[in-house]
């Protein structure tokens, strides 16, 4: 059976990026790998073994075309209300809290957020299928 472990995704800061996810989701570098050319950045908390693969590409100055093609990752919290606060207060723009049903029913809670290079991350109530 396969197991997803990581994500990865190209950013340009590296501080930056590792301060976004530390104050947002709470991640710390599980790992760090430096290279001649790219260093890799490896976040996880104690939540899941998942992790989050930051790409540093070293000399790269303009910012990543994230085209149409990325979605977005997803993060389920206990309480959404006050997570959307904490951002809020954090300064990280979060997007307004969105309810979603489907036949009547309470599907989802979440709320969208941009990491300072425009990845999109969906934050959601934990409910039914998102734990």
């Amino acid at each position: 059976m396969a197991k997803a472990i990581h994500m990865m995704i190209r950013v340009l800061e590296e501080a930056r990026s590792v301060q976004f996810y530390k104050t947002a989701f709470d991640l710390v570098v599980a790992e760090r790998l430096d290279f001649e050319t790219f260093t890799l950045v490896y976040l996880r908390n104690s939540e899941a073994d998942f992790e989050v693969e930051l790409t540093v590409n070293k000399g790269r100055e303009e910012a990543y075309d994230l085209g149409d093609g990325y979605g977005h990752i997803a993060f389920c919290v206990d309480d959404l209300d006050a997570e959307h606060a904490r951002f809020e207060a954090e300064g990280l723009a979060p997007r307004k809290i969105v309810e979603f049903e489907r036949d009547g029913a309470l599907l989802a809670r979440f709320f969208f957020v941009a990491d300072p290079d425009g990845y999109q991350i969906e934050v959601l109530q934990r409910h039914g299928r998102y734990r």
